[in-house]
C-alpha cells in the first residue's frame, strides 16, 4: 500500500508539472481556435461543423473544443476543459479575443465604408460579369488541368488566374466560390505596404523618415527608419515562431495592442543589415499608419477609402485588435476575386482603371531585395529575384500569407494568380504550367 502512495503521489507530481509547463500553451491553442472559430462564422459565413472539419482539424488545435453562440455572436474554445477563450465578433472590425469580462461590451469605432460595390461594371472594374474572351494564344487543356492539380484533400481553396485583365480559369473546392471571403494571413503585409505607398503618394509621409517612435530616441533605435520596417531590416529582436510559446504567438493571441510588442525589443542586429521576418513589425508600422491621423476614425477609414473600396475590393474585412489597430500582420478576409484586384493594381503599376492610386515607382521599391535577406524579400512582398522558383521569371513577385496564400504578379507575362489554401503545393510546377500554357 505504502508502494501504491508513493507510486500515486509521484504520477500526481508528474502531471502537475507537465500541466505547469503546458498551460500557457493551452492559453495559445485556445486562442488560436476561438479567434479562427469566430473569424470563420461570423465574418467568413461558414458553419461551425465545417470550420472544425477544414479548419480548425489539424494538431494540435483539433484538440480544442469550438463553441458558438449565434445570439451574441462569440466563439469560445476550450483546451480540455482547462482553459477556455472567448472571441467576439465587432461589425466592421471582424473578430477579436477578448482578455478581460470588460472586453465584451466595450465601445469601439468602426470604418465608415461609403463606396458601394459595383454590381455592373465588369470585372475587374466592378463585380458584374467579365465579357465573354477566348484568347488564341492559350492552351486552355492544359492551363486547367494545371489549375486542377493543386486541389485534392486540403490542399487548395481557390484558385483565379487572370491575363490581360480577363478571369482564364477559375477553380473552387467543394464548399466554396466567387462570394467566398478568405483569410489572406501574412498577404495583409503587402496590404499595409501598399498604404505605405499611397500615403507617400500622396505626401503624407516618406517612407526614407526615421520611424516616429518616442521611445526610441534616446537610444540607437532612433536611427531605425520606415523603409528598414517594411523591409524588416531594423535589426530589431524578434521570434516568429508558432510552434512554442514566442513573441509572434503571444502578440496575437495574449496583447491588447499589437503595435508595442516589437516596439519594446531591443536593438541587436545592425540595422539594414539584419534582415529578420518579423509580424510583429507589420503591426508597429500599423501603429505608424495610425500616428499620422489626427484622429483614430480618420486612420479606420483611411485604409478603406483610399485603397481597398476605391479598387472595388468591397469584400475584405481588416480585423483590428482591441486597441483599434488594423493587425496587419496577419488579418485581412477578402474573396479570391478581390485578392484578385490587389494583384492588378500592382501589375499596373498603381493605375486602376486611370487613378493613379501610387506612384509607379513604388512597384520598383517594394520588389528590391533587402540587404541581407537573400534576394528573397522586398518591402512586404516576397520576391522570386533569387530564382528558387527556376522556371519561373526572376521578376515575379507576390504577396504570401500562411497555408499558402498567395497572390503572384507577373509582369512580363500580363498575369496574375491568385491561390488559395491549407497546404504547401509546388510552386515552380504550378506557376510553370500556367505560363506555358500561354504562347
Amino acid at each position: 500500500m505504502k508502494i501504491f502512495k508513493r507510486v500515486l503521489i509521484l504520477l500526481l507530481i508528474v502531471i502537475t508539472v507537465i500541466m505547469i509547463v503546458n498551460y500557457p500553451k493551452l492559453n495559445i491553442l485556445s486562442g488560436y481556435s476561438a479567434k479562427n472559430t469566430a473569424s470563420s462564422v461570423f465574418v467568413a459565413n461558414r458553419s461551425l461543423a465545417f470550420t472544425d472539419k477544414t479548419d480548425n482539424n489539424f494538431a494540435p488545435v483539433n484538440l480544442a473544443d469550438d463553441e458558438v453562440n449565434l445570439n451574441t455572436k462569440t466563439a469560445t474554445s476550450s483546451a480540455f476543459g482547462l482553459l477556455t477563450r472567448k472571441a467576439i465578433y465587432r461589425k466592421g472590425l471582424g473578430t477579436v479575443l477578448t482578455l478581460s469580462k470588460e472586453d465584451e461590451n466595450a465601445k469601439y469605432l468602426v470604418p465608415d465604408r461609403v463606396l458601394a460595390p459595383n454590381n455592373i461594371t465588369p470585372y475587374p472594374y466592378g463585380n458584374g460579369k467579365q465579357k465573354d474572351t477566348l484568347f488564341t494564344n492559350i492552351e486552355y487543356t492544359k492551363l486547367n488541368k494545371t489549375v486542377a492539380s493543386v486541389f485534392g484533400r486540403n490542399q487548395s481553396r481557390a484558385v483565379l488566374v487572370i491575363y490581360k485583365d480577363k478571369i482564364i480559369a477559375e477553380k473552387y473546392a467543394k464548399g466554396f466560390n466567387k462570394h467566398s471571403k478568405i483569410l489572406g494571413w501574412s498577404m495583409t503585409k503587402s496590404v499595409l505596404s501598399t498604404v505605405f505607398g499611397i500615403m507617400e503618394y500622396q505626401g503624407k509621409l516618406k517612407v526614407t523618415d526615421k520611424a516616429p517612435i518616442t521611445s526610441w530616441q534616446k537610444d540607437e533605435r532612433k536611427n531605425i527608419t520606415i523603409h528598414n520596417l517594411l523591409q524588416m531590416n531594423s535589426g530589431l529582436e524578434w521570434d516568429e515562431n508558432y510552434d512554442e510559446i514566442s513573441d509572434a504567438t503571444t502578440m496575437l493571441f495574449l496583447e491588447r495592442d499589437m503595435t508595442k510588442i516589437q516596439e519594446n525589443k531591443p536593438l541587436v542586429g545592425k540595422i539594414n543589415s539584419s534582415w529578420n521576418y518579423s509580424s510583429g513589425t507589420s503591426n508597429l508600422l500599423s501603429g505608424i499608419v495610425r500616428s499620422q491621423f489626427s484622429t483614430h476614425q480618420q486612420y479606420l477609414d483611411y485604409w478603406y477609402s483610399d485603397l481597398i473600396d476605391r479598387i472595388g475590393m468591397n469584400s475584405m474585412i481588416l480585423e483590428a485588435d482591441l486597441a483599434g489597430n488594423y493587425v496587419a500582420s496577419s488579418y485581412a478576409w477578402a474573396t479570391p476575386r478581390d485578392w484578385g484586384k490587389f494583384g492588378l493594381l500592382y501589375l499596373h503599376k498603381g493605375n486602376w482603371n486611370g487613378d493613379q492610386i501610387f506612384a509607379k515607382d513604388w512597384v520598383d521599391y517594394v520588389t528590391k531585395p533587402a540587404p541581407s535577406s537573400e534576394n528573397s524579400y522586398g518591402a512586404q512582398f516576397w520576391l522570386n529575384a533569387n530564382g528558387r522558383l527556376k522556371d519561373v521569371p526572376k521578376n515575379m513577385y507576390f504577396a504570401d500569407g500562411y497555408q499558402g496564400q498567395r497572390v503572384y504578379i507577373l509582369p512580363d507575362q500580363d498575369l496574375v494568380v491568385v491561390r488559395m489554401g491549407l497546404s504547401w503545393m509546388d510552386e515552380n510546377t504550378f506557376l510553370s504550367g500556367i505560363i506555358s500554357s500561354i504562347e
